[in-house]
């Protein structure tokens, strides 16, 4: 699976996703609190520079689907 640096749009910390973007990811990758790698509580922050392999899969209007996704 490729892999990507880029920046945290939006995280909905309720409902456990949001959307991330990148050069690699025109149109954004959703993404999932459980592809976060960490312990305890998953979440991230919206201007946040994150790393993440990324799957051509669209989830809502989102082209692609972010994976093992790690702050930098």
């Amino acid at each position: 699976m490729p892999s990507t640096v880029g920046t945290v749009r939006v995280w909905h910390s309720e409902d456990g996703w949001g959307v991330l973007d990148s050069e690699a990811t025109p149109g954004g990758a959703w993404a999932h609190f459980s592809e976060v790698v960490g312990d305890g509580f998953r979440s991230l922050t919206p201007g946040q520079e994150v790393e993440f392999e990324y799957e051509e899969r669209a989830v809502d209007e989102y082209p692609y689907r972010a994976n093992n996704i790690r702050g930098r």
